[in-house]
């Protein structure tokens, strides 16, 4: 019996196949990505002596791969410390800048990179440079204080030193579908966070107690790093976000400026010359490469079908955050 495609899927089926032929025509062209290709350093600027390695953190930081149609994107963790690892080995860098666009992310992943890159800083002794791009919130400020100077473009938004738990509820919906759900468990607490009842309020003060301990110490860093004063710590505890200007009035920043100025500051910091070999490291060096490429892993132009970037629009799963992302507070 013939089988009849619907018209909706043929434009689809047609896409995947030209897609295939491609890479399979093509040595340079692979519709799956290079995730497991080894990472390969490529010159961004500069041929003097000495190297600055230029290190992205972008978008939503977790410990998990993000996963697309047909690849899996490594998680910011996995992207920050196979990169250092590999600096380890090239005594040449002696500055390290770090690109930060990140609304921030799980609190364990924040403080994972974070101390990579503090482990880093101590057994190299090289220099570290934050350049905050247009969003380096919570997480994303979080991961940046092991810098020796951190710079902002002037029209960031940083700040929101904080701790946010969130959790799904979908009891009312179950109701109104008629749909259950039960639950044997060994202890009272056991099945805490169920997304399936509301908490207890003995549960609300165990959650609590868990925002304010992880709050306690990003706020402890902060004050440790930064240096800040009583009044502005008070400040910045309110776990609000701060302009450019603002940031650097508190001290969470020294200095606003652009890429070329972090660039300058690293080189100055680390006594290399003014054209110093600004470095990444890509899983396929991307011809006309800048500063302000993506992460490492993102490096051909794909069909929107091989990743298609759903996991953003989703809500996050349940737990503890250093996140700012206010829609879904209410």
């Amino acid at each position: 019996m013939r089988r009849i495609i619907p018209a909706p899927v043929l434009p689809f089926i047609l896409l995947l196949a030209a897609c295939l032929c491609l890479g399979a025509c093509s040595p340079s062209f692979s519709v799956f990505g290079n995730a497991g290709a080894p990472y390969k350093e490529q010159t961004l600027s500069g041929s003097g002596s000495g190297k600055i390695l230029l290190v992205s953190i972008d978008g939503l930081i977790s410990e998990h791969g993000s996963e697309g149609l047909l690849r899996t994107r490594p998680s910011a963790v996995e992207q920050v410390a196979a990169q250092l690892r590999l600096a380890r080995k090239d005594k040449d860098i002696k500055a390290l800048v770090l690109k930060v666009d990140s609304p921030g992310g799980t609190v364990a992943a924040s403080d994972v990179i974070y101390h990579e890159i503090t482990a880093y800083k101590a057994e190299t002794g090289v220099k570290v440079v934050a350049e905050l791009m247009g969003l380096a919130a919570s997480g994303g400020y979080y991961v940046a204080l092991p810098a020796d100077r951190i710079c902002a473009l002037p029209t960031t938004i940083t700040g929101s030193v904080g701790v946010i738990f969130l959790q799904p509820r979908v009891a009312s919906l179950l109701d109104k579908i008629g749909v259950g759900v039960d639950v044997s468990k060994s202890g009272a607490q056991k099945d805490m966070g169920s997304p399936f009842r509301p908490a207890t309020p003995e549960e609300k003060r165990l959650v609590d107690a868990m925002v304010k301990a992880q709050a306690g110490r990003f706020i402890g860093l902060v004050r440790e790093r930064r240096k800040l004063d009583p009044a502005a710590l008070a400040i910045v505890s309110t776990a609000r976000v701060f302009t450019a200007q603002e940031a650097k009035d508190v001290g969470l920043v020294d200095s606003i400026g652009y890429m070329e100025d972090a660039l300058a500051e690293a080189a100055k910091l680390a006594g290399l010359p003014a054209d110093a070999r600004v470095v990444s490291y890509r899983r396929r060096p991307a011809p006309d490469a800048t500063y302000y490429q993506p992460g490492a892993e993102a490096l051909e132009q794909r069909p929107a079908l091989v990743n298609l970037g759903l996991e953003n629009l989703l809500p996050p799963r349940a737990g503890l955050y250093f996140l700012w992302m206010p829609g879904l507070s209410q």
